[in-house]
């Protein structure tokens, strides 16, 4: 198999779609929760689409038993929570309160007092007093705009826009695009790596790239999770295409680890899932923090990847890694040498005929 060259992949090309920050998760864990909340399919996102349909204004803020005197007027309901009794309700001036869990209607027609000290990104009464709440009482406050006709979701510190199921797919669906190609462009690099590590010629810059791919997929993969959870229910042929083109990634990144830091590869997967977006570009970064070389130059695996796409056992595999230096050893050792690892004729011949075999795959250019 022909060696091939791959331009370093630039940050255009792969992020067109979406924003570097949201590629960092700015926004964390805990308000990926609070998105589930909101996510289509549940009854509150159906009553905030309705409100959107409607062209209403709505306050709605969740009593996590912090908003004390932020809270004033208005009057009990503790009715159930549904769509639709909270539309109707949230035709009344005021916020609306419910309980932590979203299951009750707390109060309506309230007025909200929170710190004027506080400080805040926005212009409009509504969302000025919607932001100053959640960062106030640590809650989630949604406002919806009748004028502008969206929904801000406001969690803590954190704040965020939320969009039309249509939106997100479509973002959602241009990301996977983004994430087929990369995974293409993994598949011809693995490949290639395959042939060289056969061949006694890989070398650094060969495994970095390969690492490097499996990284920038993994991130872009996090944004199409993110989008997941937004989409709810509708996310379902996404989530499956995901998983397709992230199927066996993480594991083939673990074996190439193994092959070439043996204990230390946990650590090495830790510096690499540290590594910025920006410096992860430049597979020589790699080279540098993972390898400590700043020339490239031949290297050999161990052999536990490669030997891990045969049918010999596992134990046979720990034996021949274990008495030999790396993968070049095993593969141009004596029969004599095989023999007394191996233990019989029988053995012998098997795993010459596993190792023609994978070199036969190989050669022709097959995935393992």
């Amino acid at each position: 198999m022909a060696e091939e060259n791959y331009e370093n992949p630039k940050t255009e090309e792969i992020f067109l779609p979406f924003s570097k920050e949201k590629m960092e998760g700015e926004l964390g864990k805990d308000f990926m929760d609070v998105l589930k909340m909101v996510a289509p399919g549940t009854s509150l996102r159906v009553a905030l689409d309705d409100f959107l349909n409607a062209k209403m204004g709505a306050l709605i803020v969740l009593d996590n038993g912090n908003l004390g005197d932020i809270v004033e007027g208005g009057f009990k309901v503790n009715t159930k929570f549904s769509a639709q009794k909270l539309v109707e309700l949230a035709k009344m001036d005021g916020a609306i309160i419910l309980s932590k869990d979203v299951k009750e209607i707390l109060n309506v027609n309230t007025l909200l007092f929170p710190s004027i000290s506080i400080s805040t990104k926005e212009t409009g009464t509504r969302h000025k007093a919607a932001e100053r709440t959640a960062k106030q009482a640590k809650t989630i406050v949604i406002a919806v705009s009748e004028r502008k006709n969206k929904i801000s979701l406001y969690y803590g510190d954190s704040s965020y826009q939320l969009e039309r199921s249509s939106e997100i797919l479509r973002r959602a669906s241009e990301t996977l695009q983004i994430l087929e190609k990369q995974r293409d462009v993994f598949d011809n690099l693995l490949l290639n790596l395959n042939s060289l590590e056969l061949r006694r010629h890989a070398t650094i810059t060969d495994v970095c790239m390969v690492l490097q791919r499996v990284e920038i997929m993994k991130r872009v993969s996090e944004v199409v999770e993110r989008y997941l959870i937004e989409l709810g229910k509708e996310g379902t042929i996404v989530k499956m295409r995901l998983k397709e083109l992230m199927g066996g990634l993480q594991k083939e990144e673990e074996s190439i680890l193994k092959d070439y830091f043996g204990q230390n590869h946990s650590s090495s997967l830790e510096i690499l899932e540290k590594m910025d977006f920006d410096f992860l570009l430049e597979p020589m970064n790699i080279s540098r923090l993972l390898f400590e070389e700043l020339h490239d130059k031949t290297i050999s695996p161990r052999g536990v990847r490669l030997l891990g796409k045969t049918n010999l056992l596992e134990r046979y595999i720990d034996l021949l890694i274990g008495n030999f230096e790396n993968l070049s050893e095993i593969l141009s050792a004596s029969n004599e040498e095989l023999l007394e690892i191996l233990g019989s004729e029988a053995m012998l011949s098997f795993f010459r005929e596993e190792v023609y075999n994978l070199k036969e795959k190989v050669n022709l250019g097959k995935g393992l």
